[in-house]
């Protein structure tokens, strides 16, 4: 955090929060005593980006273990907003515990430790293995398959693809030494600027529907603006990675799709949930995973991006 880089790169996210919170409030003193229901949740979207952005600023600060213990705790919080929304028995008590206070920690002292040849495949493997075999003892057989395949979307959702984020620390990169922290904030800010800059040209020029029984509000206008401006942002961001301009264009845009992907997989599924959001944990966001949603899916295919491409 001591780098030019990574001081140049929070002080033009604040100026960008400070940018926002004051077009907010401008907005708010024209909007009357009466208000707006639109601005207000504006509003509360830039004060809880805020607080978002001086978490993972602290969290930068505190170094590795910071940025693991962060992601850990999004981690559960995102598993609990998954296991609420899924009807549960008693007979799967034993694999919830197991999920919360035995996979979830041990996949992040993993990380911890860099130990990718068990961390890659701890949850897809083991953990998939031995969650049927504990709701099996338990001799609860009713909706058995379907329990148990809920389960292990809930861990690879919320644990295994969003524990790639801080994984990304582990990457050893000729030349890159030290960095690493920027390549988890280019892809943070790749994917969360691509969902906002989607939803501003779909409201500016939005008229076909990509999918309206799953995200009425998403449009092939603003999805075709929103990544190419993600893309764009992505290409500019080159200096905080070890990308040259070009590459960092093209990983912009796989990590922008995916995520674009990923939102439209965690909508279908709160459509079949019938809930509009996964929780109320962060104000004007709704939860942990309505947040995360993109993050979780693009987050894999860009640590394997990286690691393929530019490790030793």
């Amino acid at each position: 955090m001591s780098d030019h880089p990574a001081i140049a790169l929070f002080g033009g996210i604040l100026g960008v929060l400070v940018l926002a919170s004051l077009v907010g409030w401008i907005l708010g003193r024209r909007a009357g005593p009466e208000g707006s229901a639109a601005i207000d949740n504006l509003n509360a979207r830039i004060r809880a980006w805020w607080v978002m952005v001086v978490l993972i600023g602290l969290s930068f600060l505190a170094g590795k273990p910071g940025v693991i213990i962060l992601f850990a705790l999004a981690s559960f919080f995102a598993l609990r907003e998954f296991v609420t929304l899924t009807p549960t028995r008693r007979g799967d008590h034993y694999s919830l515990f197991a999920m919360f206070f035995v996979v979830l920690p041990v996949q992040y002292y993993l990380i911890w430790i860099d130990w990718y040849g068990l961390y890659s495949i701890f949850i897809p493997v083991y953990a998939f293995l031995f969650m049927p075999i504990l709701v099996a003892l338990r001799g609860d057989t009713a909706r058995f398959m379907t329990r148990i395949a809920e389960m292990q979307w809930g861990m690879m959702i919320a644990i295994f693809c969003l524990s790639h984020v801080p994984a990304l620390i582990t990457l050893d990169i000729p030349g890159f030494e030290g960095r690493n922290l920027l390549l988890i904030a280019f892809l943070v800010i790749v994917v969360q600027s691509s969902d906002v800059l989607q939803y501003v040209w779909g409201k500016l020029f939005g008229r076909h529907k990509v999918a309206p029984r799953l995200s009425p509000s998403k449009t092939w206008e603003g999805l075709v603006g929103g990544i190419a401006s993600a893309t764009l942002l992505g290409a500019c961001l080159w200096w905080i990675t070890p990308f040259g301009f070009l590459q960092a264009g093209l990983a912009a845009l796989v990590v922008a799709l995916m995520g674009f992907l990923g939102g439209l997989v965690m909508s279908a599924i709160k459509r079949d949930r019938g809930v509009k959001d996964w929780g109320r944990l962060i104000e004007g966001h709704g939860g942990m995973l309505d947040r995360l949603d993109s993050v979780v899916f693009a987050a894999p295919i860009f640590f394997h991006l990286v690691r393929y491409g530019w490790t030793v």
